[in-house]
């Protein structure tokens, strides 16, 4: 059973006990990513992420690293667009250790300003290895494009120039003003009691703010974005994206019924048609990721350079044929068995709960239950799925990054 209820400094707290296990994973979510940055701070949500684990007013960063080894635990933080998540899993009879060490690194780091400077320059080098990587450094780029204008295409790693202008007095205003009760979750499941972990989160947060201040931005109508990114590489790499659906959109689990369909499995249409069939690829894939307001469904291939147009052709072949002749009912069951067995696989793990219920519970304020899920996604019909097409099936409505040796007209590549 999952219960959730408010903690007395007013943050909430989800639980999910597990009795069978003998592990138990806290995470502390903040509603907080890149969307909240502005152009001389991007990055700066990370880069906390990242500050937090280098040392409190009791602990050292080393003995943070040693208290977590002495309880045999697993420690671990990530940022994204709309959240910060930081977690820690551990044997159940630590859970006490666990939750003072988190909670420690969450309200007491001392962010030195040594230990900022040198953070920096490892963050400069994650900058560097993104960009190393042809296709994490197009996917970085089509979310740009996507989203151009609205907060969403801010990168969460953020930029030399904005990470090289963060302060310690920066991050302090920072946290005072987006670190706020209101918009924090504890997310824990496991082998636990739920009276002592509330216990031990009642008061943690106390001294942080209660409101986070109100934002609004305005509504971007989306048009298609390109660009080309020349680079002595082996390899060509192409990603096109347009916008898709919110978390909480009664299309959610079409699309990604569909997504599975086109690119999300060896069985795919893509990966068969694109690799297997056709030789253009060894990777060949496509991804529907969602937001609170919105999100977006994007397709990724890795070819030879002079195969560029050749592979554009085989992915709109695709999308045509998506759009003439819909789907099989064989390939909907067949996508409807492979997303169960995605989900349920996730939750067979503390952790894998702990964040299904932690951002659920912070994004949505609300916790769908295995089986609601795997109702949902049962209930998708043909239908639904044809309707949901019409949002990926036209070409010409694609962003597109192509990164690869030679100058190309991408837009013409794909309009043509």
């Amino acid at each position: 059973m999952i219960i959730n209820k408010k903690l007395k400094c007013g943050v909430r707290i989800v639980m999910e006990e597990i009795h069978y296990v003998q592990s138990v994973a806290i995470g502390i979510w903040v509603k907080t990513g890149s969307v909240d940055e502005i152009e001389e701070n991007s990055g700066i949500s990370h880069f906390i992420e990242h500050m937090l684990f280098k040392g409190t007013e009791k602990r050292s960063a080393k003995k943070i690293a040693e208290d977590v080894d002495k309880i045999g635990g697993q420690i671990n933080a990530f940022t994204g667009k709309e959240a910060t998540c930081y977690y820690l899993k551990t044997l159940s009879n630590n859970i006490d250790k666990a939750a003072d060490i988190l909670a420690d690194m969450f309200m007491s780091s001392k962010f030195d300003e040594d230990e900022m400077e040198k953070e920096k320059r490892v963050i400069y080098e994650e900058i560097k290895m993104i960009e190393d990587s042809p296709e994490d450094d197009a996917h970085d780029i089509i979310s740009e494009l996507i989203f151009k204008g609205d907060p969403l295409a801010k990168p969460i790693i953020g930029t030399p120039k904005s990470l090289q202008g963060i302060t310690r007095e920066s991050i302090r205003k920072y946290i005072e003003k987006e670190y706020t009760r209101d918009i924090i979750v504890v997310s824990v499941s496991g082998s636990f009691d739920q009276d002592h972990v509330c216990s031990l989160f009642d008061d943690i947060f106390s001294n942080l703010n209660a409101n986070k201040p109100a934002k609004s931005h305005a509504q971007i109508k989306y048009k298609p974005n390109y660009r080309v990114k020349v680079k002595d590489i082996e390899q060509s790499h192409i990603c096109l994206g347009l916008q898709g659906v919110p978390l909480d959109d009664e299309r959610y689990y079409s699309l990604a019924l569909l997504n599975n369909i086109m690119g999300g499995s060896m069985s795919s249409r893509l990966f068969q048609n694109i690799r297997e069939e056709k030789g253009l690829a060894y990777t060949v894939y496509s991804m529907a990721s969602s937001f609170t307001n919105t999100g977006y469904y994007n397709i990724y291939a890795g070819i030879s350079h002079d195969k560029v147009n050749e592979a554009v052709i085989a992915i709109k072949d695709e999308l045509l044929h998506i759009k003439k002749d819909g789907v099989s009912s064989e390939e909907l069951q067949t996508a409807k068995e492979q997303l169960k067995g995605s989900y349920i696989f996730s939750l067979e793990n503390v952790n894998g709960r702990m964040f299904s219920i932690g951002k659920n519970m912070l994004l949505m304020n609300k916790i769908y239950t295995p089986d609601e899920v795997m109702t949902k996604v049962d209930a998708v019909t043909m239908e639904d799925i044809f309707k949901v097409s019409e949002l990926i099936t036209d070409i010409n409505n694609y962003s597109g990054i192509l990164i690869g040796r030679n100058e190309m007209d991408l837009q013409k590549i794909i309009q043509s």
